[in-house]
């Protein structure tokens, strides 16, 4: 028991260490995950805002000689990050606990007095734990923990915010402690530029504890100093690392131009705060999503907390609903499809308050209910959201993503050239397998909307030298009309568009020599609405994952599709648009083969989409070939 008293918080951290590893991703999967991975592994520089200590920490986690894949070595970190994160938050809501002085009401004959007493240390404990456990297992915080991303190293750093805060606040506010909040801040925004989310709960608790004074913005001003400076120094990653062109450079912050446009994240500015409409539909989804993220119990307890932390300690009420409040606001005026991950902070003040009602549930039924069943109050509680959620935090065979891609690039010829868009399903994924693993580095990944970014020039050249020859003069013209756009200047939008489109089209015609292909997106979407158009004397000839460019109207074969894509058993948005969009390019390779009367090779692409593709239907005039 003195083991369990002196080590909890570590010990729950241990116990979700291992529940994570149960549901951890073996390979690259979505959205940003193979580039992370690769700027870690490379290093590089990643998307706006750079994350440097995101780069350089996984960097060095990256040489520790263990038998895995560099992948899995990222997402063993993210898990690892958040299992530290719980218990660094163990740690922040048992010293709130132990803070918190209760009022009881007693009566005498008629006499009513109020008197304050501290919960009891096993209260605060179980309550702390659970609060811990119900955080570590409810369903945004979880998937942060089974792969790669920023996010399980933010749950980190802003853990270790709030528990050098909440002892300055319940401790001694001297130089050495603020000190220490502003290096830990520094070290949070370097990560990612979420953490400014906490800073009105933080001006409360300085501003209650050094009151309006000289005193308090000499403390203060040291903050500044030191958190300057020190963010800054993280920060020159960026234009250094740049200066040696790697082979991942997104931004290329070799200027203070191009860096402030990436630490700024100037190209995402353009969904923040956008419209009214935007704000409404985010803030309706946060509420229609709040009580799954919890699985229900944990939010219900988080509102008993709420209101049990409202009576008995007002000011932490007041911290943690400021910083609820202040994450949802700025949030829902981001409008972009995968939000969950910036109301973070709202989970975890939620949580905060979660420990609040349990202590209530402890105190209120010592008097009613057995030992054992006190004991199995906080048990149910955490055990609702790990069961709840466990299903959709389970990536534990989730290669789709890896397969997707391998199967992608092998499927081209030598030297090759791919223009695509496929970002959440396949680029991101390339730069890990083609730089890290050395798949297919023959092949030429251009991400289309990319080209539209002056830096992603200088990042191609690197990448591929010689991709744009021919083209000199349209990508010198494009960089001078870009320039004001990347500016917020005025620019012409119509010259800008026309350039752009003659660069498309370039690289084609440019590149003869190469086989050239096109992501199905591109297909299905841009030309299919006249947007895009290949060169005059081109035709699209679909080619297992992709559509090649071909200047003949002669039959072009194409290889058996003798590929194996591993679906996860519970399939996700990812997973249903990869079959949907590859199912695809099969079945109009079934109807270029029946178009040159080869309905012997038209039956083995259908073949292949039944045996591969479960579930998607054969077109009506295809079906005869199947009996």
């Amino acid at each position: 028991m003195e083991l369990i008293r002196k080590y909890y918080p570590y010990l729950t951290g241990f116990f979700v260490f291992v529940i994570y590893l149960t549901t951890i991703a073996p390979s690259a999967i979505q959205i940003d995950s193979g580039e992370l991975a690769a700027v870690q592994a490379l290093p590089g520089i990643a998307h706006p805002t750079g994350y440097p200590l995101f780069t350089m920490l996984g960097w060095l986690f990256l040489q520790i000689p263990l038998p895995f894949s560099d992948i899995f070595m990222s997402n063993l970190l993210a898990s690892l990050w958040c299992a530290i994160g719980v218990i660094l938050f163990v740690k922040s809501a048992s010293l709130l606990l132990s803070n918190i002085e209760i009022i009881k009401t007693e009566k005498k004959g008629k006499k009513k007095s109020e008197i304050k007493e501290r919960p009891s240390e096993i209260n605060i404990i179980l309550a702390s734990v659970t609060a811990g456990l119900i955080l570590a297992f409810s369903k945004t915080f979880w998937l942060q923990s089974v792969s790669v991303e920023v996010y399980s190293l933010h749950i980190l750093t802003i853990n270790i915010v709030i528990l050098l805060l909440i002892k300055v606040w319940f401790g001694e506010g001297t130089y050495k402690n603020w000190l220490y909040v502003a290096a830990a801040l520094a070290l949070s925004f370097s990560n990612h530029m979420t953490t400014l989310l906490i800073l009105p709960g933080i001006a409360y608790i300085f501003f209650r504890k050094e009151k309006f004074g000289k005193p308090a913005f000499m403390k203060l001003g040291s903050m500044l100093a030191l958190f300057f400076p020190l963010l800054g120094v993280i920060y020159s990653y960026l234009p250094l690392r740049a200066s040696a062109s790697p082979l991942l450079n997104w931004g290329n912050a070799i200027n203070f131009e191009n860096f402030w446009r990436h630490f700024t994240g100037k190209q995402y500015q353009v969904w923040l705060f956008s419209s009214t409409d935007s704000a409404k539909k985010q803030l309706a989804y946060f509420f229609e999503n709040l009580p799954g993220e919890f699985v229900y119990a944990g939010l219900i307890i988080a509102i008993i907390g709420i209101i049990f932390a409202l009576n008995n300690h007002k000011k932490v009420f007041w911290f943690l609903g400021i910083t609820l409040v202040a994450t949802v606001a700025y949030s829902i005026n981001y409008d972009i499809v995968d939000i969950d991950s910036y109301f973070l902070l709202a989970f975890i003040s939620l949580s905060f308050f979660a420990g609040y009602g349990v202590l209530f549930l402890l105190r209120y039924f010592r008097n009613t209910l057995p030992s054992w069943g006190i004991y199995l109050i906080p048990v149910i509680l955490f055990v609702i959201p790990l069961a709840g959620n466990y299903a959709e935090a389970d990536y534990s065979d989730f290669y789709i993503i890896e397969d997707y891609t391998r199967e992608l690039l092998q499927s081209t010829e030598k030297e090759s050239i791919v223009l695509s868009y496929q970002w959440d399903y396949f680029l991101a994924a390339s730069y890990y397998y083609q730089y890290v693993e050395n798949l297919r580095r023959d092949v030429t990944v251009i991400d289309k909307e990319l080209i539209r970014r002056s830096w992603y020039f200088t990042q191609m050249e690197t990448i591929s030298p010689g991709i744009f020859k021919g083209q000199e003069e349209t990508v010198n013209n494009f960089l001078r009309a870009l320039q004001p756009f990347e500016r917020g200047g005025q620019f012409n939008s119509q010259l800008l568009e026309r350039l752009y489109q003659s660069l498309m089209t370039g690289l084609i015609s440019n590149n003869s020599e190469r086989d050239f292909y096109i992501g199905p997106e591109l297909f299905d979407n841009e030309m299919k609405r006249g947007e895009f158009s290949p060169p005059e004397g081109y035709i699209l000839v679909p080619h297992l994952f992709l559509y090649k460019l071909v200047k003949t109207k002669e039959y072009v074969p194409c290889p058996d599709p003798d590929f194996n894509l591993r679906f996860p058993e519970k399939g996700n948005y990812y997973s249903d648009f990869i079959k949907k969009l590859a199912s695809a390019v099969l079945i109009n390779r079934a109807f270029y083969e029946m178009q040159y009367n080869k309905p012997e090779r038209a039956k083995i692409y259908l073949k292949k989409v039944i045996e591969q593709y479960k579930g998607v239907r054969i077109p009506q005039q295809l079906r005869g070939l199947l009996n």
